[in-house]
């Protein structure tokens, strides 16, 4: 199996690496913009380099799975299933604001063992192996030590979707934290907390390819990450809070204190 792993590792890392000069060179130039739905957003861009990503993993591995925003999920025929969300962040691209990456998860009936996130504007590559810890561009990271009082609180972006119970999780958690910031990149807020940069993150709109590599980051970077009852995520899980741990309870404590008594 460790052999398997590492081998797909190698392919995430070369795929991240080749479709971040494909953003790069793309960023700030004019793009094809279409709608997916309410808000929702994609460019030719997006479907550019998942193209890109699904071709190099299907040259490798043809009878893994592919689940990835963009396309129809493909089948697994030998365990492994690869999510992928080609630009995390679209709407930061979309607006030449600076923040967005690139994710690859590996799945392997249903636990994800390997996470690949790529911020190509800041040169960052972060990967995580269940087990094995959490790196930036080969140096290991771990989330910061700081209580509540002083954290640094990552809110999800799109309160418009549960906009009463999301302000009031907002305004109960603004209360007990020292700030509060919203990137409208989850790739992004969940490498802050696994390097530190940040104490917690709280999302409850995400899908799987938006979050897999990184809670698994987060977590091997010796943080946490729960559903918002406090179980373990899954690839199921749609609302969640990744954190260093420390502050944890108290966050999944309000969580719990919004739902209808």
């Amino acid at each position: 199996m460790n052999k398997e792993i590492e081998a797909r590792k190698n392919v995430a890392v070369k795929a991240c690496k080749q479709v971040g000069g494909i953003l790069i060179s793309s960023f700030g130039r004019k793009v094809t913009v279409t709608s997916k739905g309410d808000r929702d957003l994609v460019t030719n861009i997006d479907k550019q380099v998942e193209k890109t990503i699904i071709s190099l993993i299907k040259k490798h591995f043809p009878q893994d799975g592919i689940v990835s925003e963009e396309s129809p999920d493909a089948p697994t025929r030998s365990g492994f299933r690869w999510i992928i969300d080609p630009i995390d962040g679209t709407h930061n691209f979309i607006h030449n604001i600076e923040i967005f990456g690139t994710s690859v998860a590996l799945e392997f009936k249903g636990e994800v063992l390997l996470g690949i996130i790529n911020m190509p504007w800041s040169d960052e590559l972060y990967i995580a192996q269940r087990g094995k810890g959490a790196y930036r561009n080969g140096r290991k990271i771990s989330v910061s030590k700081k209580k509540m009082e002083e954290a640094t609180m990552i809110y999800d972006s799109s309160i418009r979707m549960h906009k009463n119970k999301m302000l009031k999780g907002l305004g109960r958690l603004t209360d007990k934290v020292f700030n509060v910031r919203m990137f409208g990149s989850t790739v992004r807020s969940l490498t802050y907390v696994a390097e530190g940069k940040a104490e917690m993150e709280i999302e409850f709109c995400d899908k799987v390819w938006d979050f897999a590599a990184g809670l698994l980051l987060v977590e091997e970077a010796q943080g946490k990450a729960t559903d918002f009852s406090g179980r373990p995520w899954n690839i199921h899980t749609r609302g969640y809070i990744a954190s260093n741990g420390i502050v944890h309870q108290g966050v999944l404590d309000v969580i719990k204190s919004l739902r209808p008594r």
